[in-house]
């Protein structure tokens, strides 16, 4: 049933058809989107009444009302009701049963195409801080790690190579660096997403003098999508940005869960983790496999072909709105909880991590220190290139004699982590997106 049907019934199995095909994973999707329809028909409500299409009394009734299927969204009792297209006719439908005919202004000076849109910004900019303060729980975590172990060593490789000693100091917050760029992308989303498209109605504005400047202030986006034609034209766009910046904080999880499969690996053996983040073989008794971070790896590799599959979908679009976009949610949303799932599953991991302590002791991690050679000798005058010849004969000839003693110093090296320059920078990053944040 439709809202703008000449008589809201369906005509004939085809069009039945076309309504189930049309409306697809709608309605599923559309629930993450309820809580902030009714609070943009709050805000548009009250514009309304400013500029004169509503009565006080009308919208003292329109918002108890809306307060009132608020209450039931955030109970989780609130459901699209079979025959209703999506939940923008659900509230709309349910106004009207409360307040009467009321309820039917609520839809002056607004299209669906603005609605949903701005119910999908107001919900992707929540969603973003969601994900922002997951990044940031994980971000402090690694730092602390860094920071109780940035004197267990560890074999850094290149090429999977044995390369030069590094450290679980070191590693750690790698990690945490990443994640803290990560944040930019993530500021970029935000900030795109933090502008009001309400008021440009199907993206040729209205007749009625419009107060935009007084929604975008009650619903507390940081400025509006000005002009009304590119307000919806952010449709799809959005989505893509959105996309990238997760893509971004996938890519350094999957690359982390990547390094924590191979260092489980019992001929590496570096870290572990108790039984209840491992599994077993059903035939291997000594099994204990990472299932936890092999799982996050492929959800994140998944999550990083999002920008692409958005692209795809909203390429050679022309301005103004395509039915197209509406696939961007069955994209979109159920990938940024997957997101913030696999962040929760890495954080409790790594809250539980345990760090083998004297590994570069083992036999086999002598030639990590030939670049320290190297070194030494040019410090005592030697020409790097003859240094570096000199070392490489006595490895090929078998006769290479480690020198352990590391003198790392310099700013991000192992002696000098200098974590509270990285610390100072998400920090800078994250308040962008949650001022309050502590």
């Amino acid at each position: 049933m439709k809202l703008w049907g000449a008589d809201g019934t369906v005509a004939d199995n085809y069009a039945l058809l076309t309504e189930q095909f049309t409306t697809g994973r709608d309605k599923e999707m559309d629930l993450y989107l309820a809580r902030y329809d009714v609070l943009a028909s709050l805000a548009h409500g009250q514009m309304l009444a400013s500029i004169g299409l509503l009565t006080d009394a009308e919208l003292k009734e329109i918002q108890s009302a809306l307060h009132a299927i608020l209450s039931d969204i955030d109970a989780g009792t609130f459901t699209i009701g079979n025959g209703v297209e999506d939940v923008h006719s659900e509230i709309e439908f349910r106004l009207t049963q409360m307040v009467g005919d009321t309820g039917k202004k609520i839809h002056s000076g607004r299209s669906r195409n603005d609605q949903s849109l701005t119910a999908i910004k107001l919900f992707l900019k929540d969603e973003i801080m969601h994900i922002a303060t997951d990044v940031a729980q994980l971000f402090q975590l690694l730092i602390t790690l860094s920071e109780r172990y940035k004197h267990d060593l560890l074999p850094g490789y290149t090429h999977t190579q044995l390369a030069m000693p590094s450290s679980f100091g070191l590693w750690f917050a790698a990690w945490a660096e990443s994640l803290s760029d990560d944040m930019e992308l993530l500021i970029a989303a935000y900030n795109m997403v933090n502008r009001n498209p309400l008021g440009s109605g199907a993206g040729y504005g209205s007749s009625f003098p419009l107060n935009r400047e007084l929604t975008t202030q009650l619903m507390g986006f940081g400025g509006m999508n000005v002009n009304v034609v590119y307000a919806q034209m952010t449709r799809g766009k959005t989505e893509k940005t959105v996309a990238i910046a997760i893509a971004g904080i996938a890519a350094t999880l999957s690359r982390l869960s990547a390094d924590v499969c191979l260092f489980c690996n019992q001929n590496m053996a570096f870290v572990s983790f108790p039984p209840a983040f491992t599994t077993g073989s059903s035939i291997m008794p000594h099994k204990k496999n990472p299932d936890v971070f092999e799982l996050v790896r492929g959800h994140c590799n998944g999550i990083q072909a999002l920008p692409s599959q958005l692209t795809l979908l909203t390429t050679n679009l022309t301005s103004g709105y395509h039915r197209d976009v509406q696939l961007t949610k069955e994209y979109l949303f159920p990938a940024m909880q997957q997101l913030k799932l696999c962040i929760k599953m890495v954080t409790v991991a790594m809250e539980n991590i345990s760090v083998v302590e004297g590994i570069l002791e083992r036999a086999g991690y002598d030639m990590l220190y030939t670049v320290e050679v190297v070194n030494n000798l040019v410090l005592q005058g030697v020409p790097f290139r003859d240094a570096y010849r000199r070392v490489a004969h006595d490895v090929a000839n078998g006769t290479f004699i480690a020198d352990k003693t590391i003198q790392h110093s310099h700013t991000g090296s192992m002696g000098n982590l200098c974590n509270d320059l990285i610390i100072q920078d998400f920090y800078r990053r994250i308040r962008i997106i949650a001022p309050n944040f502590a």
